[in-house]
């Protein structure tokens, strides 16, 4: 009675995938933008295999000339009435943060796996905006935003492809360090394993974090707009310090990413050799001469700036008087910091720090950087595209509809390079071969 049992056994031991086919996927792009910077082509077919771009064909390829195997499934896509383009790159966001009055509360009262769930939700919502990749700049929870990524790459959550630094590396005190106002029993609780003071506890914290498995180092080099300090927006780490967090994180090869507002903290994080400026709000020349100096990416975060705007405003609003005042210089630099930058040809990464804006609002990006930095449509479309891989590390995977890159894929209806607007409101949303979303 076993022995046919055992022959199956034997036959499936033997021709394991002798069942399983390829998966392709045939799009029909009424305009493609493959590769943002260059032109873009009428009547075009994508085919993809298994999730990554196998070829970009001139006209509209028939499904029986793609050359499959019998046992292979084939999907088509019907985007000819569409603009059709890279998936978005979001170079800053915050998973498990969303800045709102009772956020501080939230960090004590919700538990680790309550934070998890939260940002899922935000992770579903950021890829069905059409950010298909994101880098996460920090959270202040345990292993919460591991468990995000992991549950993404699992496929357990839907959620972009994302990138994360584990806890801020931040001075005793400093941005990055939520501590603030809390008393000592609650502070011991709360404080992240990011937080050093001198170079050889910023070495050990850096290689904590890498240990946890984080994919890059934030540090915060400079205080922040909405820590509620009244310490300004000027250097907190020492040189040494700096230097240290990033020789380590450079000797194990990770990319190291500084916030820094005022220039002299964006200088010294450029001259340490970090590999990007989160915001570089009051950057000077000297800044953009280290820039172009490194070739280190500026991460402007320009829809964080316009979203304080009703914060500052509103008199009864959340923010301190040490936030307010903070507030309203960094909004007014804003909105011309970006040209300079730009002008001078410094690389720009797409990034939005999701978390202080609402999460899925991430293309306000866009119309900012044509509004506020004096860039063209396609020049902001190339930010969050080929930039944004390159920010990331990750040009040879991601970026442009190449073949033997992943098929990270958004459309919408309408012309972004006459109205960069259009792309808040996309309606396809592809990542590595899987549709998401189709309206």
């Amino acid at each position: 009675m076993r022995a046919p049992i055992l022959t199956c056994l034997g036959l499936l031991l033997l021709y394991p995938f002798a069942t399983l086919g390829e998966q392709w996927d045939l799009i029909h792009a009424g305009r493609l933008l493959a590769v943002p910077g260059e032109s873009v082509a009428s009547e075009q077919s994508v085919i993809l295999r298994n999730g990554k771009v196998f070829s970009v064909e001139a006209g509209y390829i028939l499904p029986g000339n793609v050359n499959k195997a019998e046992s292979d499934t084939l999907e088509v896509h019907d985007l000819k009435e569409h603009f059709v383009m890279p998936g978005f790159i979001d170079g800053h966001v915050h998973f498990t943060i969303y800045m709102q009055p009772n956020e501080p509360l939230n960090w004590v009262q919700m538990s680790d796996p309550d934070i998890a769930i939260r940002g899922a939700k935000y992770a579903k919502d950021t890829l069905l905006a059409g950010f298909t990749t994101v880098r996460d700049m920090g959270a202040f929870s345990g292993d919460s935003i591991f468990a995000i990524r992991d549950g993404i790459n699992n496929g357990n959550i839907i959620g972009p492809r994302t990138y994360v630094a584990g806890h801020i590396i931040a001075i005793n005190g400093g941005h990055g360090d939520i501590t603030h106002s809390y008393k000592q029993s609650v502070a011991d609780v709360i404080r992240t394993s990011g937080v050093c003071d001198g170079v050889s506890e910023c070495r050990k914290v850096v290689r904590e974090q890498i240990r946890r498995k984080a994919d890059h180092i934030k540090l915060t080099a400079t205080a922040g707009v909405l820590s509620d300090s009244a310490s300004g927006l000027e250097q907190q780490f020492f040189d040494d310090e700096l230097k240290a967090i990033v020789d380590t994180a450079h000797l194990m090869g990770v990319k190291v990413a500084a916030h820094a507002h005022g220039a002299e903290g964006i200088n010294a994080s450029l001259r340490a050799g970090v590999d990007a400026i989160e915001h570089g709000t009051f950057l000077n020349e000297e800044s953009i001469q280290l820039f172009l100096k490194t070739g280190a990416y500026l991460s402007p975060t320009l829809s964080a700036a316009a979203t304080v705007q009703p914060l500052i405003d509103n008199p009864n609003s959340f923010l301190t008087p040490a936030q307010r005042e903070k507030s309203k210089r960094a909004l007014t630099q804003a909105k011309r910091y970006v040209r300079d930058a730009h002008t001078a040809g410094v690389n720009i990464a797409f990034s939005t720090d999701a978390g202080v804006i609402e999460h899925g609002k991430n293309a306000l990006e866009f119309v900012l950087l044509v509004e506020w930095g004096g860039m063209t449509p396609m020049e902001a479309i190339k930010t969050a595209t080929i930039n944004g891989a390159d920010n990331i590390g990750k040009a040879d995977e991601l970026g442009t509809i190449e073949a033997g890159k992943w098929g990270d894929i958004v459309a919408v209806k309408g012309n972004p390079l006459e109205d960069i607007a259009i792309l808040q409101n996309v309606n396809f949303v592809m990542k590595a071969g899987e549709v998401y979303k189709n309206n």
